[in-house]
């Protein structure tokens, strides 16, 4: 393997690990070389990740753990530093969207469920920012080390519908920037602190919203399609280069960026 881009050996932690976008991840990281560790609620669709990267010889463990509670992200990192000795690259995957924090066409935004709204930017925002907070201080003792968020297309301009979490998304954006300087200036070069924007990827959360039960698109989806030039939804795997360049070697003088993966969506003006 091109030393470039050469993960052999780094510990890489995956909060989200279990979803469709964050298990594709998991399998590229450990393809490339890493110790992968899945962080989520669901323990059996955890272990069903870990047997899967087990059958590509890769070593993976699944930690139960709510990226909200402190106390148990705490005694994860307690765990991977048993069983690994060091948190490398941290990926933070969790996330996702509640109904009552969507406003249906037939709504307004006066329908709007501010417990709901505040419970998706939790889960997008603080549910990056406090495992971020508490693993990263591994790589702030050994100056070394890689952050990656999950943004969205609602990181760079409001999508329709989806209030809370293209307003947690945006300020997933925003945290990647300021952590990203924050990082360098107190610890040095060697922490950087990027994110992949993913544009329209079919998800579990968001299948109904974007398909039909027969498979066909919803019109939601269409304006998706209309809107992506490459005239598709992504593919999990397609967001794994992207991933691997920026864990690797070959990015270490990029910091602080969001990379959209997106099909051409963030550049078409639709006109």
């Amino acid at each position: 393997m091109n030393r470039l881009f050469d993960l052999h050996g780094k510990t890489a932690v995956i909060t989200g690990g279990t979803g469709v976008l964050g298990s594709a991840m998991a399998k590229g990281l450990s393809e490339a070389g890493t110790n992968t560790v899945i962080i989520g609620r669901r323990k059996e669709a955890g272990d069903e990740v870990v047997r899967s990267l087990a059958a590509l010889k890769a070593k993976a463990i699944f930690v139960q753990a709510d990226v909200l509670d402190p106390e148990q992200l705490q005694k994860a990192k307690e765990k991977i530093l048993a069983e690994f000795g060091s948190i490398d690259i941290l990926v933070n995957a969790a996330g996702g969207n509640l109904p009552g924090a969507v406003i249906m066409p037939e709504q307004n935004f006066f329908d709007l469920q501010i417990e709901e709204f505040q419970k998706v930017v939790d889960l997008n925002l603080k549910g990056t920012v406090l495992p971020t907070k508490i693993f990263c201080d591994v790589m702030a003792k050994q100056k070394k080390g890689v952050v990656i968020n999950i943004a969205s297309m609602a990181s760079f301009r409001p999508i329709t519908r989806v209030v809370g979490y293209s307003a947690a998304k945006a300020a997933v954006d925003n945290f990647t920037q300021w952590l990203a300087v924050e990082m360098a200036k107190k610890f040095g070069e060697g922490i950087r602190v990027n994110a992949i924007a993913p544009g329209f990827f079919i998800t579990e959360q968001n299948r109904k919203l974007l398909t039909n039960p027969d498979g066909t698109y919803t019109l939601r989806g269409e304006s998706a399609i209309r809107q992506t030039p490459f005239g598709r939804f992504g593919l999990p795997e397609e967001l794994v280069g992207t991933l691997i360049w920026l864990c690797a070697d070959a990015s270490k003088f990029v910091t602080g960026v969001t990379i959209p993966v997106d099909g051409g969506f963030n550049v078409f003006c639709g006109v």
